[in-house]
């Protein structure tokens, strides 16, 4: 039991050895050989997941709160449109999207982070992995998503709101949508930004990379006809699984393809 605590201590503290700590040639080796396996690890669980929609929020709301009640509508909505509903696959709004997913019968996925305290996937998924690194949980969670829904969150809602914004602004990803959701509780929050715009951080058509709103219509329309989500919709093939080397999809009887250029 001790050697097992003290595997797990190392591992909580294996990037922040590898950034503050120089190392010998060989230990920074094997890490990258780590982040590589963390990659196929991700990219054989989502390999053939398309017409995807990451929705991001606190996992600190439980069910009694308006934030998980109304990410659960949005989620059931956007699952009826034949959308695989994404989350970091941990409790509050991810376990709120995830569930909405599954009550309208859709699909409901994970990109989950292993952290000390154990963020345990929540139990309405149909397929989750679990990633060491954030920053390729973040890599992940970009690459099979069309949309990007942001909910009532803390640090790490925020960080992901603004990595993909950065992205966009330079061109790095296309501007796909993305939806700041919560005029209530993010209203400083865009007023900071309008504040960037004042100071010239940022430009005006900066802040139109996203949609600012609460409501669920607005959001579903703003997806729905966005020229990114449409043309991908267009341009989905089917993809089949190498069963040689134990591939499965999400794909069953009982739910429509979400792979299917017919969705």
């Amino acid at each position: 039991m001790k050697t097992q605590n003290i595997n797990k201590n190392n591992n909580n503290h294996e990037e922040e050895h590898f950034i503050t700590k120089k190392q010998s040639r060989w230990k920074e080796f094997i890490f990258l050989i780590k982040i590589f396996i963390e990659f196929i690890k991700g990219f054989r669980t989502f390999h053939f997941i398309d017409y995807c929609i990451t929705i991001f929020g606190s996992a600190r709301f439980d069910e009694n709160s308006y934030y998980y009640q109304i990410t659960q509508q949005l989620a059931y909505q956007l699952s009826k449109h034949h959308f695989t509903i994404m989350t970091g696959g941990g409790p509050g709004i991810m376990e709120a999207a995830n569930r909405g997913a599954k009550e309208a019968g859709g699909y409901s996925i994970a990109c989950n982070i292993q952290l000390p305290h154990e963020q345990k996937p929540n139990p309405y998924l149909d397929k989750w992995v679990t990633i060491k690194y954030f920053f390729v949980r973040k890599i992940l969670l970009i690459k099979y998503s069309q949309a990007f829904i942001v909910m009532p969150g803390g640090y790490g809602t925020l960080d992901e709101f603004f990595e993909s914004i950065t992205l966009i602004q330079t061109k790095k990803m296309p501007p796909f949508p993305i939806i700041l959701f919560g005029k209530d509780y993010h209203q400083h929050f865009y007023e900071h930004i309008k504040n960037m715009i004042h100071q010239g951080t940022i430009s005006e058509k900066d802040a139109s990379l996203f949609l600012f709103t609460d409501n669920i219509n607005e959001a579903m329309q703003f997806i729905l006809t966005h020229t990114l989500v449409t043309e991908r919709k267009k341009q989905a093939i089917q993809l089949f699984p190498n069963w040689w080397i134990g591939e499965k999809t999400l794909l069953s009887k009982n739910k429509p393809s979400i792979l299917s250029k017919n969705n």
